[in-house]
């Protein structure tokens, strides 16, 4: 399906973007700290609320 070349190039492109991501989350860390706190809550809230979904969903399919 796909090719060596492909591979390795996909390999390539994902492991530079991680390092990318994360050097540009590192250098503005602080940033994040004092304009997005709570946002730990609010996914887990979201998270949360997924999982209730899934729970009524499986409780309304028995």
């Amino acid at each position: 399906m796909f090719s060596t070349g492909q591979w390795i190039f996909a390999a390539i492109f994902f492991l530079s973007f991680v390092v990318v991501i994360i050097f540009s989350y590192r250098k503005d860390i602080a940033i994040h700290k004092k304009y997005h706190k709570g946002s730990l809550y609010v996914l887990l809230g979201f998270l949360a609320f997924i999982g209730l979904l899934f729970v009524i969903k499986a409780y309304l399919k028995n």
